[in-house]
């Protein structure tokens, strides 16, 4: 797949993206966050709505007070519970005074939103879209920008610089297929995802996205035909990460294939051994 880079951004400033839209970059660059966790600040008749607060760091919380300046915070929008994203919504509560607003069932019993989201709220003019898979909570928010269109804050759904794990039990492959459907029957412009840079013509990413997918299911289903696995070997075989971290998320990317394998009748485990279903 096309993904994308860029360099190292500036850190503890406001990076614009779009006109009323500014993004603050996280201190936690990983090979799981890339540069590091998006924060966004957008602008609103009635002040800013930050859009995911990003991990536990007091820096960053006086990065985005910083960012904000003037202008008032009115909300802090969480579009997942894993803690790269809501780690500071406490803190950023604090120094701001504004409410935390997410899915209103919340993925991680460490973050409760003070007003709860469905699909298809919006509030400040960003209107929650349902799109579970990588986080069983998992928002992504479609806003319109002035001179551009449509665009989606696709947080860790659709990003540009990697695929998303999808690690069981909040992850779900069976969600994350039909949330790329879902995003393919849309005409968004433009994604701002939660790590890395803009992506332009978004369908074409996430048609590919899909079809990656895809293709891994059908190749786990044919090793499955030769001899039962049990899924490190498998995820080796398939996979050939090196890095630790990244092999952790290759087992867990297996296992959620297996689990919609299972689900859909067509694999079955016996004493950690997966195998088709004869």
């Amino acid at each position: 797949m096309p993904f994308l880079t860029e360099p190292e951004p500036a850190r503890g400033v406001a990076i614009d993206c779009l006109p009323g839209i500014t993004r603050v970059v996280a201190r936690n660059p990983s090979v799981m966050t890339y540069q590091g966790t998006n924060t966004y600040l957008i602008e609103s008749a009635d002040g800013l709505s930050v859009l995911d607060p990003g991990p536990d760091d007091q820096q960053h919380v006086a990065d985005i007070m910083q960012a904000a300046g003037t202008r008032r915070i009115e909300r802090i929008i969480v579009s997942h519970a894993h803690s790269d994203h809501f780690g500071a919504a406490a803190a950023l509560k604090a120094a701001s005074g504004a409410p935390l607003y997410g899915y209103k069932i919340s993925g991680d019993e460490r973050f409760k939103a003070d007003i709860k989201l469905a699909d298809g709220e919006a509030v400040a003019g960003l209107k929650g879209v349902f799109t579970p898979g990588h986080a069983a909570d998992h928002l992504s928010f479609e806003y319109h920008v002035p001179g551009t269109g449509k665009i989606l804050f696709s947080a860790d759904h659709v990003m540009s610089w990697s695929s998303s794990i999808v690690n069981p039990p909040g992850g779900d492959m069976r969600a994350y297929y039909a949330s790329l459907e879902l995003l393919l029957d849309r005409d968004d412009v433009l994604y701002l995802p939660g790590h890395g840079p803009a992506l332009p013509d978004p369908r074409s990413m996430v048609a590919e996205m899909l079809a990656h997918r895809k293709a891994r299911e059908a190749t786990i289903m044919a090793e499955l035909v030769n001899q039962p696995w049990k899924i490190p070997p498998l995820a080796e075989k398939l996979y050939a990460k090196t890095n630790l971290f990244l092999k952790m998320a290759a087992e867990r990317n297996v296992l959620a294939h297996l689990l919609k394998l299972q689900a859909e009748g067509i694999a079955t485990v016996d004493a950690e051994e997966w195998r088709l279903v004869s």
